[in-house]
């Protein structure tokens, strides 16, 4: 009887062993179970932080980034606007951005910024000219121009578009043409365009706008589309000189068969504002484009006598 008493007691003890051991082990496992999670919580909470810094980081290059080329990186700076009620569609190409007005049939203003590289484009002239497939309503063709008088004068002219196909092809849409008499068109209206390319290669780039000067009660050509003929053309110009200051012009020429030295065409933008009813340079900061288009300094700008 002792012995087997002896016996129970020793299989008790070794089971209550056991038990301790695997109590043991569950607590082991549940311990580095918890401290395995934590480590993976910091290192994520960690990865977070990172993340978060990073942000803050670039946010902060960004603004910086934005606050010291905001006069360098202005967007669509050459862009205008209309100051006076006038009929509008404003349509954006690759080369080029129309203000088209319906009503006359012929642009507000064309638009665009020229550098030096695509001065030297190589794509050729297509003489392909064709209704603007984004004009809302009834597009002009080139047979509106037919048997007029007039050629179908660009605003953006081919030659700044030599550096895309597309480019060049849009730049034969209709929206970008004004009636111009010939010897307007291939005479100082045509030296101008060649000076404008002449300073985008000298100064880097130039932002250019440009388009019809419309009288009260202009011609009209076409039979089946009214086009305005209009009375002048203006082109005005912006730089950024190398002391990072501002420089504007403006040339008015007549829509008339005559032929003079460019420094008689010259104007300050200010001038061309009151003849047009449009803001040129807008988003220039306000004290730079008030100072800069009053008046106009020839020196400059290299002006063809």
């Amino acid at each position: 009887m002792r012995n087997r008493n002896r016996k129970k007691s020793a299989i008790y003890s070794i089971a209550t062993l056991l038990v301790s051991i695997c109590v043991l082990l569950v607590y082991a496992f549940q311990y580095f179970q918890d401290r395995l999670k934590v480590g993976i919580d910091n290192t994520a909470n960690a990865q977070t932080v990172i993340q978060n810094n990073a942000s803050v980081t670039e946010t902060k290059a960004n603004t910086n980034t934005k606050a010291s080329h905001s006069l360098t990186q202005i967007p669509y700076i050459e862009l205008p606007r209309l100051t006076v009620q006038r009929s509008e569609q404003v349509i954006e190409h690759l080369g080029y951005t129309v203000s088209y007005n319906p009503q006359w049939n012929i642009p507000n203003w064309v638009a665009y910024e020229l550098t030096n590289v695509e001065t030297s484009g190589a794509e050729q002239r297509k003489n392909h000219f064709k209704p603007d497939p984004l004009v809302k309503g009834d597009p002009v063709v080139t047979k509106d121009y037919s048997n007029s008088g007039y050629d179908r004068g660009h605003m953006a002219p081919a030659a700044d578009m030599r550096w895309s196909e597309e480019a060049m092809k849009e730049s034969f849409y209709m929206t970008n043409m004004c009636p111009q008499l010939h010897s307007l068109n291939a005479g100082d209206w045509k030296s101008l365009e060649e000076l404008a390319r002449d300073w985008a290669k000298k100064y880097g780039n130039i932002y250019i706008a440009t388009g019809p000067i419309v009288g009260r009660q202009p011609q009209t050509i076409g039979k089946a589309r009214k086009i305005v003929v209009p009375e002048a053309f203006y082109k005005v110009l912006l730089r950024r000189k190398d002391n990072g200051e501002w420089a504007s012009i403006g040339f008015v020429m007549e829509n008339k068969a005559v032929s003079k030295p460019l420094l008689t065409y010259m104007q300050s933008v200010d001038e061309v504002e009151k003849l047009t009813g449009i803001d040129f340079f807008y988003n220039l900061p306000d004290d730079i484009e008030e100072r800069i288009e009053a008046d106009f300094n020839v020196a400059d700008w290299t002006i063809k006598k």
